[in-house]
């Protein structure tokens, strides 16, 4: 097998995540690509599909969400993503025991003896008068029925587990700030959520295995496994590795990837990027080092927003009063600075609405 070092897979991850060349594609196209976005800061997604797509324009994702193509909703790690609307009504069943055990697994002592069934049934009448509802709202219809629990740990379970939800607009919508209102997912779209398939087949992990080496590969299991939360993909796995390549990296792991996708010679160019807080290019694998350094590793699940520099992780960045500000995590050479500096007036006038062009880049650590 041939070996990958870090810098040809991080230039594959760039190209996979739309990152080495701004995409010109659909909003709905770049979404169904990335295998959803990770959403639980509302307003992350556009700037993170701006670093992706050649001519962005916040009206259309908004849009999408209001006219129900794309939702906001719990899946991946149990996580609020952007997905699309197909997507969530294929995936969303095969994620149920995931969704379960990650409640539980915070929730386990509250939620003894509840029987989990009665409680989703419970919910599900609720919700059934149409009316969208906060987590704590929902929790409190039926906390005479369980007071034991908690309104909190029946509101996770019910809304990130049991019941497929939506958050509903205006919440994610462009600049807009609003508290999350939850309606079933089949009613906020008009179709039922695919079943789940029959025992023994997998066609849905299968897809999920493919659907992210297109978006994340070359990569290993483990990988896979940290992008969806799900354990059950070994089957999958083997069901498709006839149609896959295989590779290792340097450090011997096996990584497995689809013949055709992209992996560009480790020596192109990357342009620097802004992502947004908990963007999947890093938050997508269980080995991080592809795009970000061992000492950097905990800004990936702090929220930082960063800034990639010859494709890697080299700053984080932060808005203030219209301003980008920019905090090197390492020296920049004054070629880079410049870069990041033109790139971070163009994202503050995005940001912006083209109000201000600001940018503001600290000095770099000695």
């Amino acid at each position: 097998m041939s070996v990958l070092d870090a810098r040809a897979l991080n230039r594959a991850t760039l190209a996979r995540q739309l990152l080495l060349d701004r995409a010109n594609i659909p909003v709905l196209d770049a979404v169904a690509h990335l295998g959803g976005i990770q959403a639980q800061e509302p307003q992350e997604p556009f700037a993170g599909l701006w670093s992706r797509l050649r001519a962005f324009t916040p009206s259309t994702l908004s849009g999408l969400l209001t006219g129900r193509r794309v939702v906001r909703t719990h899946l991946m790690r149990r996580t609020v993503h952007l997905v699309t609307a197909d997507d969530v009504l294929a995936w969303r069943a095969r994620h149920d025991v995931m969704l379960r055990q990650r409640v539980l697994g915070t929730y386990r002592r509250e939620l003894q003896g509840v029987d989990l069934d009665a409680l989703a049934a419970a919910g599900r009448a609720v919700m059934a008068d149409g009316v969208p509802r906060s987590m704590s709202e929902l929790a409190r219809a039926l906390a005479d029925r369980w007071p034991a629990p908690g309104p909190r740990a029946l509101g996770e379970m019910l809304v990130a587990a049991l019941i497929p939800m939506v958050q509903l607009p205006p919440r994610g919508l462009w600049r807009t700030r609003a508290g999350v209102r939850n309606a079933p997912l089949s009613s906020w779209l008009g179709r039922e959520i695919d079943p789940p398939a029959p025992h023994g087949s997998d066609p849905v992990g299968e897809d999920l295995v493919r659907r992210y080496l297109a978006a994340f590969g070359p990569a290993a299991s483990a990988d896979l496994r940290a992008w969806c939360g799900l354990a059950g993909l070994p089957a999958a796995v083997a069901a498709v590795r006839g149609e896959l390549v295989a590779f290792r990296d340097e450090r011997g792991r096996e990584l497995l990837d689809l013949p055709d996708a992209p992996r560009p010679d480790p020596g192109s160019p990357a342009p620097v990027r802004f992502l947004p807080a908990f963007d999947n290019a890093i938050l997508g694998y269980h080995d991080r080092s592809r795009i970000i350094d061992d000492a950097h590793r905990g800004l990936s699940v702090a929220g930082a927003r960063v800034v990639l520099v010859d494709g890697r992780v080299a700053a984080t960045w932060t808005v203030e009063d219209g301003t980008v500000a920019v905090t090197p995590l390492r020296r920049l050479p004054r070629a880079d600075r410049t870069a990041v500096a033109e790139e971070g007036r163009a994202l503050a006038s995005f940001l912006s609405d083209r109000d201000s062009d600001r940018v503001r880049v600290l000095a770099s650590p000695c």
